[in-house]
């Protein structure tokens, strides 16, 4: 299972002054569902693309400290290797589509090809992960003729086909529709249900107290916060960097303003209800 360990990284982009990461330390366990928030410009995606191996081997400038995954340092890594274990869905589903192949089947398949996959077991885990998504009416579809949810849902295919250990999703839902967003947590539901390691940046707060184990709250390159998710997106200080709290945190907070505190501060609205009753 993939583990990966930070200790001291620093980082900054070729051609800059400044840095986009500022001495981070900290330990990505397996099996855990992380939720990274904060500002825009804070370092969330540069942290993505070092855990990823986009950085340094794709963007190349200075990295300092230790960047250990699996017991390797990301600079020993190659990056076609770790592609194997860590993948990578990116915020814009219309740029992780290759637009090479004709239909979605192909596209599904084109990482386990390049894998050297037998033909059979290829068609195996394509027919699964598609059914799993509920993408196999589309197989024969053209990809670059989809709607941006549709898109989305091939782009998690390919990537889950891989049978990757950790999933790194990047602002998945930034380019969609209400309806583009619910099916896109439908995906997260279930890959919730999985031994993977997950790493989530989003900006849907509710979505992330409800699906995430821990949180990481980044600005100006730094962690500022980490811990349980609900310690975290309860505390009304991470909204001093940027960061945003459920609206039911926010109410808890306001009870509390108004001298009718809560048992404690709810981070989802189910948590919330289930408070408001219990104070009756």
């Amino acid at each position: 299972m993939a583990k990966i360990n930070l200790r001291n990284v620093s980082y900054k982009y070729p051609f800059t002054r400044n840095y986009a990461l500022k001495d981070i330390t900290h330990t990505f366990d397996s099996g855990k569902f992380y939720g990274i928030i904060g500002e825009n410009g804070g370092g969330k995606t540069t942290l993505c693309n070092l855990i990823r191996g986009l950085v340094p081997h794709f963007y190349k400038g200075k990295l300092q400290g230790e960047v250990i995954v699996n017991g390797t340092d990301i600079r020993e890594w190659d990056l076609g290797e770790l592609s194997a274990q860590i993948g990578y869905v990116f915020e814009n589903p219309f740029t992780q589509i290759s637009g090479i192949k004709s239909t979605v089947f192909e596209e599904v398949a084109m990482g386990l090809e390049n894998l050297g996959v037998p033909k059979e077991e290829i068609i195996e885990k394509v027919m699964n992960v598609c059914k799993l998504l509920k993408i196999e009416d589309l197989i024969k579809n053209n990809p670059n003729e989809l709607s941006g949810g549709q898109r989305q849902r091939v782009a998690f295919a390919s990537i889950l086909s891989m049978e990757t250990e950790m999933l790194i999703i990047d602002e998945p839902t930034s380019q969609l529709d209400p309806e583009g967003t619910e099916d896109v947590f439908e995906i997260i539901k279930t890959l919730k249900q999985s031994d993977k390691t997950l790493i989530l940046v989003e900006h849907k707060i509710d979505m992330i107290a409800e699906y995430c184990d821990e949180i990481i709250v980044m600005n100006e390159g730094g962690i500022v916060f980490s811990g349980t998710t609900h310690e975290i997106l309860s505390d009304a200080g991470i909204m001093d960097y940027g960061a945003m709290m459920p609206q039911t945190a926010i109410f808890g907070h306001e009870m509390a303003k108004a001298g009718k505190p809560l048992a404690r501060i709810p981070i989802t609205l189910d948590e919330a209800t289930s408070l408001v009753k219990a104070r009756r």
